[in-house]
């Protein structure tokens, strides 16, 4: 009987045994599934914020860098403070604007140009009240 119940202990322990193998098996193939699903995961948040924010901006600058390229004298412009004019004097990096009834010139960096405007104002030569 003592033999019984050896075989039988040394029958479950090797039982065990595989099982617990075969149960560490199926833990890391459960582990390299999750590991590719986070991969597809982090790929999938780069493709989105690249198509939602960083290629949108990319296309924005690009236009912004269009248009001051193209800037050419007499061009009705708006500058980023608000000031329209028109252009009488053009150098690498500077713009001169003509501003007012009086025509005062006034000196602005290139890039303080937000938009070429494509009417000019009617009441051009008036003061605003």
């Amino acid at each position: 009987m003592l033999l019984k119940i050896s075989g039988s202990c040394m029958l479950s322990a090797l039982a065990e045994q595989v099982t617990g193998a075969s149960d560490a098996g199926t833990t890391t193939a459960a582990g390299a599934g999750e590991m590719v699903s986070m991969i597809i995961m982090m790929v999938a948040m780069v493709a989105i914020f690249y198509f939602l924010l960083i290629r949108p901006q990319k296309k924005k600058d690009k236009a912004v860098k269009n248009m001051l390229a193209a800037l050419k004298v007499g061009d009705r412009v708006c500058t980023i403070g608000g000031i329209y004019g028109t252009i009488s004097a053009l150098r690498d990096d500077t713009v001169t604007l003509t501003v007012g009834a009086q025509q005062n010139s006034i000196v602005f960096a290139r890039w303080a140009i937000r938009s070429v405007e494509d009417a000019t104002t009617e009441n051009d030569a008036e003061p605003a009240i």
